[in-house]
């Protein structure tokens, strides 16, 4: 979920979290972000206020744990090999927070521990969830999954599923915080495309910076012995 900046992605991602371990008693979640830092400004505070009285938390052990027995893990993967702390873990479902922050390695080492963790009381299918903007160390690999939906291996076009949002889709933002959106508008060329616009063919330094796909993409043709290639 997300394309843009100001779309309402940590919200989202948060309520589908706290909505999960309402509903399915037992059912274990990691919430990740990069960083402990980020994860602390922008979730542990506002969880912490949205689930008082309704789950406990455990500053030592990051977790909140529901009455039904769900729990809400806190995790994050600053360093490359971070992410090996959850090996031989399970988890119903993984949230990755600003997913093209993460590599490609800690991605498929997370995909490792989704899977049922035997403690949930109805019947779940593991999954997990990711919030993103264009851009970062995770473009390439976030991109071929969601945006060109180019498969490898066992990888089913059916297990991935890309919603876009827009700054234009948050009405809070839009009506309490007008000027963000006008900064946002304000960007230059490229950076504007990616973060108002959600346009995952821009990045910064990339050499065709006025590639747009509705014109420079054509469906695939045999091309004629006699045309010149560059490569």
């Amino acid at each position: 979920y997300g394309g843009a900046r100001g779309g309402g992605k940590s919200w989202a991602a948060r309520t589908k979290a706290v909505m999960l371990a309402l509903a399915h008693g037992g059912i274990q979640i990691l919430f990740l972000r990069r960083t402990l830092a980020a994860l602390r400004e922008n979730h542990t505070h506002q969880l912490r206020k949205m689930l008082k009285g309704v789950a406990k938390y455990n500053a030592a052990l990051r977790e909140f744990v529901f009455e039904n027995g769900s729990r809400i893990v806190l995790g994050y993967c600053a360093a490359e090999d971070d992410v090996l702390q959850y090996q031989g873990q399970g988890y119903d479902v993984i949230f990755m927070e600003e997913a093209t922050q993460f590599t490609e390695f800690q991605y498929n080492a997370l995909t490792e521990s989704n899977r049922s963790s035997g403690m949930c009381k109805t019947d779940f299918m593991p999954r997990m969830y990711f919030t993103c903007n264009p851009g970062g160390v995770g473009h390439v690999w976030v991109k071929r999954l969601f945006i060109d939906r180019n498969y490898r291996r066992s990888e089913q076009a059916s297990d991935y599923r890309f919603i876009k949002s827009l700054v234009y889709d948050n009405e809070y933002l839009m009506k309490h915080s007008p000027d963000y959106v006008k900064t946002l508008e304000n960007l230059p060329e490229a950076r504007r495309r990616a973060m108002l616009e959600g346009d995952w063919d821009i990045f910064e330094g990339q050499y065709f910076d006025e590639f747009d796909r509705g014109i420079h993409v054509v469906k695939p043709f045999e091309i004629p012995k006699d045309w010149r290639r560059y490569i």
